[in-house]
């Protein structure tokens, strides 16, 4: 039996471990009015963020980038494991919400079929980890400058907690 050769190849993920208790980063995590500041890279701002926190629920953000560009994604949860996981697929979208295949620059190594699953830790000193295993192999996420950007937005989820302690 031959192996799909997309699903062979190893996920981007990220870890980052935040001065924050796990139920203020959680919060964070998944809501709205926190999600919709740190959603995107530097420079990114977010236009719309809908998020209906529940297995089966959907999520639909927008971002805008300068002058007119925007990038759309939507999601549905499929597991929520209260402080400590959620795992989401999550695909692009246009305004209204509708799937839209990914841009060609990502490459047939972008995985569609894969979903985003996010892991919370909590450590001693209220410090928490997050683990984020993207839907997207090492490469395309190099070749898109996806990994610098979830680094960004973890950045920027940092300066939330720090707002809200």
């Amino acid at each position: 039996m031959e192996e799909n050769a997309k699903s062979a190849k190893e996920l981007f993920s990220v870890e980052r471990v935040f001065n924050a208790p796990v139920e203020l980063v959680w919060e964070a995590y998944t809501t709205p009015q926190y999600v919709a500041r740190w959603w995107g890279p530097r420079g990114a701002v977010v236009i719309h963020c809908t998020i209906d926190f529940k297995v089966g629920g959907r999520f639909h953000y927008g971002m805008k980038f300068g002058g007119e560009h925007e990038h759309w994604n939507v999601g549905e949860f499929k597991e929520i494991v209260p402080l400590k996981k959620i795992v989401a697929y999550m695909w692009m979208s246009n305004k209204a919400g509708e799937i839209v295949p990914p841009p060609a620059e990502l490459g047939e190594d972008f995985a569609e079929d894969a979903p985003d699953v996010t892991l919370f830790e909590s450590l001693p000193g209220g410090k928490t980890k997050i683990t984020l295993v993207t839907n997207h192999t090492v490469e395309s996420a190099k070749k898109s400058g996806m990994d610098e950007g979830y680094k960004q937005v973890l950045d920027k989820l940092e300066d939330v907690l720090k707002s809200v302690k």
